[in-house]
């Protein structure tokens, strides 16, 4: 007997649509990218990883492994995930994600405090609305302490995005 619901025919293992086109660009190798990447590519996200540092890019697994945005090819519609925002190169590559057509940009961080994205924006002369379209803190609000729990509180709402469901993110920059 088959079941008309193919969420339910998904759950004793018939193979679902991943549906495709997404792409993810975790910035920064760390390991919640590494959690990212691979989460994501088991959830139909094309990868990629810009990490500037070649010693960290060494052995970084992705479907693109790339020292900055000017090397990708093709990043319109993206979902730009910032994974560490103590990085000196966090405002260079903030600012070239934000002057592409990416979709979505986030950066982690503690929503108590104002992120330094936003200082090292406005020492390059971004404009105060293309800093707005940063979002910080990123995720749904599960509780997440671990790498793992980071990026799936992270690609949670990316999918909940995805799908147009309200799951999603909600919080501004």
């Amino acid at each position: 007997m088959t079941s008309p619901d193919p969420n339910c025919g998904v759950a004793h293992g018939a193979a679902a649509e991943q549906p495709a086109g997404r792409l993810l660009i975790a910035v920064f190798a760390s390991p919640v990218s590494a959690c990212l990447v691979r989460y994501g590519a088991d959830l139909g996200f094309r990868t990629v990883l810009v990490e500037p540092d070649a010693g960290r890019r060494a052995g970084a697994v992705a479907d693109v492994v790339a020292a900055g945005f000017d090397e990708l090819d093709e990043v319109a519609g993206a979902d730009v995930v910032v994974t560490d925002h103590h990085r000196e190169e966090l405002g260079v590559l903030l600012r070239d994600a934000l002057a592409r057509p990416v979709r979505w940009v986030g950066v982690m961080g503690n929503p108590r405090h104002e992120g330094p994205h936003v200082a090292a924006l406005a020492a390059l002369g971004v404009p105060p609305a293309d800093v707005a379209r940063v979002h910080r803190p990123i995720g749904l609000d599960i509780g997440s302490r671990t790498p793992p729990e980071i990026a799936v509180s992270t690609i949670a709402g990316l999918l909940a995005d995805r799908n147009g469901r309200g799951g999603g993110f909600a919080h501004a920059s």
